[in-house]
């Protein structure tokens, strides 16, 4: 079951579009650009992340840093820790 969840959550990371950063960034009180947004979705689409272990999450955030700033970044970082959690997978991420 673990895998299949792991799958999915990949695979809509790679789904996201400028539209959906910019909904999510407004939902959870961010602030990024058309620009960034563009920046971020093709990223995600173009790249390998992998989430589920603390290197790839790190280099992920590093990435959003480079396109944003650093507080989007540790927003993010923070944001992502309490859904993970709120939704009970801490299991799934090293």
């Amino acid at each position: 079951m673990s895998f299949f969840i792991k799958q999915m959550i990949t695979s809509k990371l790679k789904q996201l579009s400028q539209e959906d950063l910019l909904k999510h960034a407004k939902q959870y009180g961010f602030t990024i650009t058309n620009e960034e947004a563009n920046s971020i979705a093709n990223y995600l689409k173009t790249h390998d992340v992998d989430p589920f272990t603390e290197r790839g999450r790190n280099l992920m955030l590093q990435e959003l840093a480079k396109r944003t700033d650093i507080s989007t970044a540790r927003k993010a970082h923070k944001l992502f820790k309490e859904l993970i959690t709120s939704y009970g997978m801490e299991h799934l991420f090293e």
